[in-house]
């Protein structure tokens, strides 16, 4: 699998929200299936996911990188994936 590829097309036919305040308002509401977080996310974050039951994917780059890799010219530390769409995103939680 293609990570990128696989989240270029979660961001284009899902729900995914970007940004550690959305993410962690999906996480607080439920409706997460999946984080994402850049590998120098701040600790604060990681440990914030990583108290949850939601598998959490460390994106092996910055978060340049990785909003790059969703097709956005900004930083993004991390992102929650709502729905993956026509996205096998969601595979990743199972590797």
């Amino acid at each position: 699998m293609d990570f990128n590829a696989s989240l270029r097309k979660a961001v284009k036919t899902g729900t995914v929200f970007l940004g550690r305040n959305k993410t962690l308002e999906s996480i607080e509401e439920g409706k997460a299936k999946l984080v994402v977080v850049a590998r120098n996310s701040p600790e604060s974050v990681k440990t914030m996911v990583n108290e949850t039951d939601i598998p959490v994917y460390v994106y092996d780059g910055s978060s340049v990188q990785l909003g790059k890799a969703c097709g956005r010219p900004y930083v993004v530390s991390a992102l929650v994936v709502i729905e993956p769409g026509e996205s096998d995103i969601l595979n990743v939680a199972r590797v």
